[in-house]
């Protein structure tokens, strides 16, 4: 009975007011406005994709004898998106032809042939003139479709004893190991700046805080370092990924290996790879690269981000200790006062973003059963966008630090004598008091400043006298130029603070000086 009535909703006014809702009227004559396969060639043309003519034969099309559904080609296709693995592809079919004639699969004269063939195809793709036909499934059936249309039934020997599924593992290896090496100059190009940032600004003092409250004197320079470290190991990982990058899939088949004595090892080489992957189901399957990128994009990224927050508060009006270039900030389109510090706010929602990726790609990988599934299909474009946002953030994170500019006038007004009371704590552990007495001591003393409405600096030697037996061992009140060493591992010995009020020269190393 409920099915039924469904049935008559359906074929009665169901589907009209569906259409309603959607915006897909009948007119007069029942022609439905917008169509499915409109919206198909819109999709292929926005892609650069040619939908004229004929579909065209598939890498797989021999076991099928039934047409393949317009929407399922195109959800099934991923050419709008790997086309950018155009250039590792071609040198991936360039360096296997080559393998190809070395196991004599081929001759020489077909290997040339196939050579030559793949160097025009790429030609054109630097040109800008390769032309995406319907038919092109993906990179791969793209490139050797041209390749049949250039030099003939040759072409089709390219393929022997090779997969789709080792040729994609191989090209997106080949791919990253470039954008990996950018993404690590781009890294060293911004930890150059943060250590000039820090050079020129050594002498800079500001108020270092915790939980967001004011807490110990500290550097600028300090500042910028303990973001640099983290940027540090950040190229660290990028370093070890890289490594573990560098091994070539190809010749392991769809899953089974190479059947035609293939020297994979002769074929990594040539291809750029430092070693072989050892376990061809595994070959085919891996992505733990993609993800390790994907991690290693969200991990550098927080990192960013965390920074751009500092400085998103330092530059508010209610703080002023830094402002930001002309070139790295917008204004209001109501409020002309307004200067609002959008590269940072971006760099921050970018964080969300690359965790999202890398969140997305282990959800749809964790219960893939073994070997190759197109799942893994899904790989490349949380990557590819990864790749590209990391590029552009860590660009606008070199030009914001090396262009803003400190205002250590609002830095110094920051400077609070009662941020000096662990200091005065340390002094008294250097007259003998063991330091659990120092630090009550000290917050006594704080706490009778504010209840006389006085500066921790303004109290008298009897007042803190009266305040503690502590301070019965000391005979006068700490000068100007009283000064204690704050020690911290590193890399050499700076004064930290020299400041117009007790006790505070601090020196550091690797900790609070900078690395200079």
């Amino acid at each position: 009975c409920c099915s039924d009535n469904m049935a008559t909703w359906l074929l009665r006014g169901g589907v009209d007011g569906v259409r309603r809702v959607s915006g897909l009227m009948l007119g007069a004559k029942g022609a439905v406005a917008t169509t499915a396969s409109h919206v198909l060639r819109r999709r292929l043309h926005s892609n650069g994709v040619s939908s004229e003519g004929d579909a065209g034969p598939k890498l797989w099309g021999g076991r099928f004898v039934g047409a393949v559904d317009p929407l399922m080609e195109q959800y099934n296709a991923s050419i709008g998106f790997d086309k950018r693995l155009c250039h590792a592809d071609i040198h991936g079919s360039v360096q296997y032809a080559r393998a190809l004639a070395r196991a004599q699969v081929i001759s020489n004269e077909e290997r040339d042939a196939l050579v030559n063939g793949l160097r025009d195809v790429e030609a054109e793709w630097t040109a800008g003139t390769f032309e995406i036909k319907q038919s092109d499934e993906d990179i791969h059936s793209a490139n050797e479709r041209r390749l049949s249309e250039l030099i003939g039934s040759v072409a089709g020997k390219l393929h022997t004893g090779r997969s789709r599924n080792d040729q994609v593992a191989t090209d997106v290896r080949l791919w990253l190991k470039t954008e990996c090496a950018a993404m690590h100059a781009s890294l060293l190009d911004l930890l150059s700046s943060a250590v000039e940032r820090a050079r020129a600004d050594v002498d800079t003092l500001m108020p270092g805080y915790t939980h967001l409250q004011p807490a110990q004197p500290i550097r600028w320079s300090h500042w910028i370092l303990s973001h640099a470290w983290a940027w540090q190991r950040d190229a660290q990982r990028l370093e070890q990924l890289a490594e573990r990058l560098d091994s070539s899939p190809l010749g392991s088949g769809a899953l089974a290996g190479n059947p035609f004595d293939i020297d994979r090892r002769e074929l990594a080489k040539e291809l750029g790879f430092r070693d072989v992957t050892a376990n061809s189901l595994d070959a085919v399957s891996d992505r733990d690269f993609v993800v390790e990128f994907l991690f290693w994009s969200a991990m550098t990224q927080t990192h960013v981000s965390r920074w751009a927050e500092d400085l998103i508060i330092y530059g508010s009006s209610e703080f002023g200790f830094v402002k930001f270039a002309d070139a790295y900030a917008t204004g209001s389109s109501l409020m002309p006062q307004k200067k609002n510090p959008d590269a940072l706010e971006l760099l921050r929602g970018k964080a969300g973003r690359m965790t999202g990726s890398l969140v997305g790609l282990l959800v749809t990988i964790k219960g893939l059963p073994t070997t190759y599934n197109k799942d893994l299909q899904e790989d490349k474009e949380p990557l590819f966008d990864a790749v590209d946002t990391m590029q552009s953030c860590l660009g606008i994170t070199n030009g914001v630090l090396s262009t803003l500019t400190i205002v250590p006038e609002r830095m110094q007004s920051g400077l609070v004598y009662e941020m000096l009371a662990t200091d005065l704590a340390e002094y008294l552990v250097r007259k003998g008091v063991p330091f659990r007495e120092t630090h009550h001591v000290a917050g006594a003393a704080v706490k009778l400043a504010e209840d006389t409405g006085m500066s921790l600096k303004d109290l008298t030697l009897s007042q803190l006298q009266a305040s503690s037996w502590a301070f019965k061992f000391v005979n006068e009140t700490c000068q100007t130029n009283a000064t204690h060493r704050r020690q911290v591992e590193g890399f050499s010995m700076l004064p930290i603070c020299s400041l117009p009020f007790p006790c505070f020269e601090k020196n550091n190393a690797l900790g609070t000086a900078p690395c200079i």
